[in-house]
């Protein structure tokens, strides 16, 4: 990290997609919350919705439209299912969307779970100069995705470039 620049905290809102667990039993949005918080990020706000692809759209469409909102980070709803449509509702909003998010999460989680990774639809992108990164609901992979890869992107110091120093050009037209 850099130490000629300054941190600066970002306002993140966290979504959970699960049709079977409660914001009491969420570990998986703890995980997100502790290590932003831990991070000097502000939680903007966090929701914890069903797998409905309408819900979850309403939901993220709204903190994109805030302009005070960031990133918004969801986890869960990736796989392949038929209830499992978080990528199918957050993709349509992208304006741009971050191919090496992707790339980089799956090469990561091979080494964790093997050939098992090629079933993970981790994603991210940008709407409306909001970051968006769209994760699986495992702790693990919440855990993988952001200290491997979040964290440091949201990091002004984090040489040679980082997510943060974009930000005041993504709705450059």
């Amino acid at each position: 990290m850099s130490t000629d620049r300054p941190f600066k905290p970002l306002n993140v809102a966290v979504l959970t997609v699960s049709d079977s667990r409660t914001l009491a039993e969420d570990r998986s949005g703890d995980l997100l919350v502790e290590r932003l918080e831990n991070a000097g990020h502000r939680l903007f706000d966090r929701q914890l919705l069903p797998d409905d692809i309408y819900a979850i759209r309403a939901a993220v469409s709204q903190w994109i439209a805030a302009t005070d909102c960031d990133v918004v980070i969801s986890t869960g709803g990736t796989g392949l299912t038929g209830r499992d449509g978080t990528p199918e509702a957050i993709i349509p909003l992208f304006d741009k969307t971050i191919d090496g998010f992707g790339e980089m999460f799956r090469w990561l989680s091979f080494e964790q779970i093997g050939s098992s990774t090629l079933q993970s639809r981790a994603t991210a992108g940008v709407a409306n100069r909001t970051y968006l990164f769209v994760l699986p609901g495992s702790t693990g992979a919440c855990r993988d995705a952001w200290d491997n890869l979040i964290a440091s992107q949201l990091d002004y110091r984090k040489r040679p470039c980082n997510l943060v120093e974009l930000m005041p050009r993504l709705n450059e037209r």
